[in-house]
């Protein structure tokens, strides 16, 4: 999610952030350049606060800008709104805006519009999936529900103390200081991630009505949402980045079918598909149908099996059973068979790419033992009925539910099926609604480059990506004693938390993603993020 920005080099508490500049044509796309990419349904409405899934992420990440970008090569943090984030202590963080940013509405971009953004996403009362990313901001349990509020629905303003945090003030126009409870060095990390992008003072009046049309900062504009069908950008012409957009127009074409897509793609219907599906790898089939056509790519992607929360299922409350599940299934097959060698069997919760990757950290409990998966099966009292493996039908999911069934089947001697969810908008509200029963299909892409994001975003108790409801006060801890230390120190302690996962085993992790994408003959000079998304500042029209 990364784009060019200034070429300087910024000491930020201690850590030296490189910022070198990317090659950079000023000049938008002319006449009707236009390309089309292959979009999906988004689960809410397009306020990034609102967006924590990649069906609305692909969208936001054009539409808004933050105080820095990732590299779309390394994922390394690039300034883009900020012109400096300092600290003498990694606790008390002084940020300054560059000058000239505007909201596409003309909008001047100030210190106040990041703090407002923030403080309303942090709110508990507006109920926002990314408000979790905010947590580390001094007053930030003011804006949340006392511990013994205990509540069972909407969370309402009288059950909160504050709408504010204390942690952030503005100092000047284009500066504000951000407090936090305790020293964190990855800070400046990850206010890339798009929940931190701030809000033109238009959203207050109508947040439901601005999500439906926002009005951005990014380097592309909206221009209409058509649901279940499309959703349509143009490039900006007042977008202060130093890489101006190359084409006039995109639109995300929403298609309930991997397949049909993968049609488009190759009769140049379609000229954008961030990752092939899987009867294309076959063979490499894509290689003859796509010449020259694909960009093959590590990514920041881990899948995983998730299990529905005990206060809605407690048919996996034993970990010896979630244990044996991962243990029944042969990864090294089904990645082999289905993915044709895209993926890679997972060996613990954290992607290889980031800093503290530790291979192996699952040991047996993520290897194929049927013999050992039968007696923990056994010794949890077995399972009464049918698995059910929940997965969105608009994904290219299908072929790999049923194998992972059927490995599960063969070696627990218990039945297991595959239950379709229409898209996946559906998909991932029923699971945020924790309406979701059983087990379901999970992808972690990381928010921000840091083993913090794999770890803290989706296992700390209460954490925005928790969709199980895991918690464990040790593995707490020792995250809030990773994210207040330095280099070897911090990893250290994330390596310790991620190995409590294995006892616990509150997902299973199954491979990680290789991103094969495809691209018609119109376009070139395609490149795909560590994050699994298209780049659109470097994409030209031939």
């Amino acid at each position: 999610m990364g784009w060019a920005a200034r070429g300087v080099v910024t000491a930020i508490g201690g850590v030296v952030l490189m910022l070198a500049a990317c090659a950079a044509d000023d000049t938008s796309g002319g006449g009707a350049d236009a390309i089309t990419v292959r979009g999906c349904n988004p689960e809410n409405t397009l306020v990034p606060s609102m967006t924590m899934e990649s069906c609305g992420g692909q969208v936001v990440d054009q539409l808004f800008s933050r105080l820095v970008r990732y590299d779309p090569d390394t994922a390394e943090p690039r300034y883009e709104i900020a012109e400096s984030i300092e600290s003498d202590d990694n606790q008390t963080w002084t940020i300054e805006i560059a000058e000239g940013w505007t909201f596409h509405n003309g909008e001047p971009i100030t210190a106040q519009s990041f703090v407002d953004a923030w403080n309303w996403a942090a709110y508990a009362p507006n109920g926002t999936p990314n408000s979790y990313f905010f947590r580390g901001i001094e007053g930030y349990q003011d804006l949340q529900p006392a511990d013994d509020a205990e509540p069972s629905g909407q969370i309402t303003a009288d059950m909160v103390s504050s709408e504010e945090m204390s942690g952030l003030n503005i100092v000047d126009e284009l500066t504000f200081t951000v407090t936090l409870s305790q020293p964190e060095p990855s800070f400046p990390k990850r206010v890339g991630y798009v929940a931190f992008a701030p809000l033109p003072e238009e959203f207050y009046e109508d947040p439901e009505e601005f999500g439906e049309n926002p009005i951005g900062s990014g380097p592309f504009e909206f221009i209409e949402w058509v649901r279940n069908s499309e959703i349509k950008l143009r490039g900006y012409d007042e977008y202060q980045g130093e890489t101006m957009p190359q084409i006039d127009e995109v639109t995300f074409k929403i298609y309930q079918d991997e397949g049909a897509a993968y049609s488009d793609l190759q009769a140049d219907n379609l000229d954008l598909v961030p990752q092939l599906p899987i009867s294309a790898l076959a063979g490499d089939a894509y290689r003859d149908d796509l010449p020259g056509r694909y960009v093959e790519k590590e990514a920041l992607v881990v899948s995983t099996i998730s299990f529905a929360p005990e206060s809605v299922d407690d048919s996996f409350a034993d970990p010896r059973l979630r244990t044996a599940i991962s243990m029944a299934i042969d990864r090294e097959a089904i990645t082999e068979t289905i993915f044709h060698g895209s993926r890679e069997p997972a060996t613990g919760w954290v992607a290889p790419g980031v800093e503290g990757y530790e291979p192996g950290v699952c040991g047996d409990y993520c290897m194929y033992d049927p013999e050992h998966a039968r007696e923990l099966f056994d010794e949890a009292g077995g399972y009464d009925g049918t698995l059910t493996l929940s997965y969105n039908s608009d994904g290219d999911n299908k072929s790999w539910i049923d194998a992972v069934c059927n490995s599960i089947m063969n070696t627990l001697d218990v039945e297991c099926v595959g239950t379709p969810v229409s898209d996946f908008s559906t998909f991932r509200s029923q699971i945020n609604d924790r309406e979701m029963t059983g087990m379901f299909r999970n992808q972690w892409q990381a928010d921000y480059p840091s083993i913090e994001s794999f770890l803290a975003e989706v296992y700390v108790t209460g954490a925005s990506g928790n969709d199980s409801d895991y918690s464990n006060p040790d593995f707490d801890e020792l995250i809030e004693d990773a994210g207040s230390s330095q280099g070897d120190d911090a990893i250290a302690k994330y390596n310790e938390a991620e190995e409590l996962l294995v006892e616990d085993m509150p997902s299973v992790p199954l491979w990680y993603s290789s991103t094969i994408a495809g691209y018609s003959t119109k376009v070139d000079n395609v490149k795909i993020t560590p994050f699994q998304t298209v780049d659109l500042l470097s994409v030209v029209i031939k």
